[in-house]
């Protein structure tokens, strides 16, 4: 999981189920508006959060519990 943030207090989150926290932080770039080409990532586990991105349709961040009770640092 990465979460980016922006200057004016806008935020963007990405995911990657791989060791390599590149393709999270590119996704969490674009949806934050910080990058403008759509990164591609490589599906591992056919998750719902993978399915979503790559038919580019909402995540369903919601779909995790432990993700929904991460609190995240000011």
């Amino acid at each position: 999981m990465t979460r980016v943030l922006r200057e004016d207090g806008g935020t963007g989150l990405g995911f990657s189920l791989q060791l390599d926290a590149t393709e999270a932080r590119h996704m969490a770039l674009f949806h934050a508006g910080l990058r403008a080409e759509r990164p591609r990532i490589t599906p591992v586990m056919g998750h719902p959060w993978e399915t979503a991105f790559l038919s580019n349709t909402p995540i369903p961040w919601d779909c995790e519990p432990g993700f929904s009770r991460l609190k995240w640092l000011p």
